[in-house]
């Protein structure tokens, strides 16, 4: 394998793909590191992805790795980045197996690990009856009995988007609920109930739920879950190289995805709460195409 590339893309999921593919079709030199661990690697289907609605997540990434393969200038390894360095002429990175490259761009396409609450049976169902977001797996469970386990701002929001796909839905604050007078009028006219018990455990079979056990020993029905963990980034690298981070905890980037470090580029989950396969690849292109223009000015 080379060890010296135009630019070196660590993430190679959706968002990663798409900027190797829009460099390769400028016969860019590029190289993918990618711990092969994508964050919806549990989902059984993407949807609001034009022309993959539907496919699961794994068929959509090996169609693009297949895609990916047509580009002679383009390498991938399945290894984890440590450590990358700024050496003056670009970037050099070094691996967990102990292999290093250099690169005078990179892009982080690396993502957010979630953190799950302490509920028994949450981490088996997330993806499949426990979601994140009514656009992306709501119509799939129109009309289920539906818990929100999301609190204040947030939980709103779900409770509107998802009221317009099922009538059967309650709201678990797990607290003292965070609304305004008139989000509860709002709530009580459209017969959403809003409960402060506490989850202490999620029935269910293979990841698909059919009841909440409440801490007080009580259980309710539900076969659809909404939840939004908190978050952190996958990789701390880019932080331990200077780029600023948002409020959230995100990348901080500019249109182009540059982030605020020169050479250094982030797309996808990294940067944004905006979490779909079709908004990563498109931001991937972005990434790709700013970095392609950089490198063609600086040769010009």
């Amino acid at each position: 394998m080379d060890k010296d590339f135009d630019t070196i893309i660590i993430g190679g999921s959706y968002s990663g793909l798409s900027a190797a593919i829009a460099l390769a079709r400028f016969s860019r030199k590029v190289l993918v590191i990618d711990n092969d661990r994508p964050c919806n690697r549990t989902a059984t289907q993407s949807n609001n992805f034009f022309t993959h609605d539907g496919d699961s997540p794994e068929v959509i990434l090996a169609k693009a790795k297949k895609v990916l393969l047509h580009y002679p200038t383009v390498q991938t390894k399945t290894d984890t980045v440590v450590l990358a360095e700024e050496n003056g002429k670009g970037f050099n990175v070094q691996t967990l197996h102990g292999d290093s490259y250099f690169a005078r761009k990179l892009i982080f396409a690396t993502g957010v690990r979630d953190i799950f609450p302490d509920i028994k049976g949450f981490r088996e169902c997330w993806g499949i009856s426990v979601i994140h977001c009514p656009y992306c797996h709501g119509y799939e469970l129109r009309g289920q009995k539906t818990a929100v386990l999301v609190n204040g701002a947030k939980g709103f929001q779900i409770a509107v988007l998802a009221h317009n796909i099922t009538g059967q839905i309650s709201i678990i604050t797990k607290g003292v609920p965070e609304f305004s007078e008139d989000q509860r009028i709002r709530f009580e006219s459209n017969g959403i109930a809003v409960t402060q018990k506490q989850v202490l455990r999620i029935a269910h079979q293979n990841g698909h739920v059919h009841a909440l056990v409440f801490a007080d020993g009580t259980a309710e029905d539900f076969t659809a879950v909404y939840a939004v963990p908190d978050l952190e980034q996958s990789c701390d690298i880019p932080r331990q190289m200077g780029c600023a981070l948002t409020e959230a905890g995100y990348i901080l980037v500019d249109k182009a995805r540059r982030t605020s470090v020169p050479g250094i580029f982030a797309c996808g989950d990294c940067t944004t709460p905006m979490r779909s396969i079709a908004y990563a690849v498109s931001a991937g292109s972005m990434a790709g195409a700013a970095v392609n223009f950089e490198l063609a000015e600086e040769l010009f």
